[in-house]
């Protein structure tokens, strides 16, 4: 099993979380983060608005987004470069639990193929579809509806050349985007729990999130309500 870890050498806050990531996971080496503010960095990109799949996503990229965006997907380049079978993908505001994580790849290794995208999520949200697999309270399920965040997943090589392809254009956040499997024909799983933990506040705060007014907070929830309430009209089956 190789890692992959994704740091921007400019944020010093987060290098000493980045090195200690470098510790505990197996095989791991720093990938460098795409910076969406960065007009050099992301010329080659092309972002459209919501609009390019449905249901069309409400909100405009952020420059932070799109730099996400283009990390996950140079981390799935080295996947398909290295000639790895799958790899373990995080960011670098991740905490994990050694002993937690070393049996999360212990229930998932009997199991993991090529074709599959595994998330390991910081929450558990996700409502159950189908359990593949369990060892005392840890569980690899079929969401039926896939959760938020990139934090940490394991990806196999032939799902990263499928994420590859189908993303030469985006127009919602990376995540976001994975969760339509009808339009990227990748099928998600999620291993909870797994001990996770994610510390952006403890390191600078997030690289994406920004402050919103009142008032426009309350008409993006009111966006986000109903984009969500859509995605559930496409759940995924075992």
């Amino acid at each position: 099993m190789h890692s992959l870890i994704i740091h921007m050498s400019t944020s010093t806050q987060r290098r000493p979380n980045a090195d200690r990531l470098l510790e505990d996971l197996p095989n791991a080496r720093l990938i460098e983060a795409v910076d969406g503010r960065d007009p050099a960095q992301v010329s080659d990109v092309t972002v459209l608005p919501g609009t390019l799949h449905r249901p069309h996503y409400p909100f405009a990229l952020r420059p932070a987004e799109i730099g996400v965006f283009q990390s996950h997907r140079r981390c799935w380049q080295r996947i398909i470069d290295e000639g790895w079978d799958h790899a373990v993908i995080v960011e670098d505001d991740l905490r994990i639990d050694p002993a937690r994580f070393a049996s999360a790849l212990k229930l998932l290794a009997p199991h993991m193929r090529p074709g599959m995208y595994v998330r390991l999520p910081i929450k558990p949200r996700e409502t159950s579809g189908e359990v593949v697999a369990q060892s005392g309270d840890m569980r690899l399920i079929v969401p039926r509806v896939i959760g938020l965040q990139c934090v940490c997943q394991v990806v196999g090589r032939d799902a990263a050349k499928r994420l590859l392809a189908g993303s030469e254009r985006i127009d919602r956040p990376v995540d976001t985007w994975l969760q339509m499997h009808w339009i990227t024909g990748q099928p998600v799983h999620t291993l909870l729990p797994n001990g996770n933990a994610e510390i952006a506040g403890e390191i600078g705060g997030s690289t994406i999130q920004t402050k919103t007014p009142v008032t426009g907070k309350l008409a993006r929830e009111w966006k986000r309500a109903i984009y969500r309430a859509r995605l559930w009209a496409h759940p995924q089956k075992g």
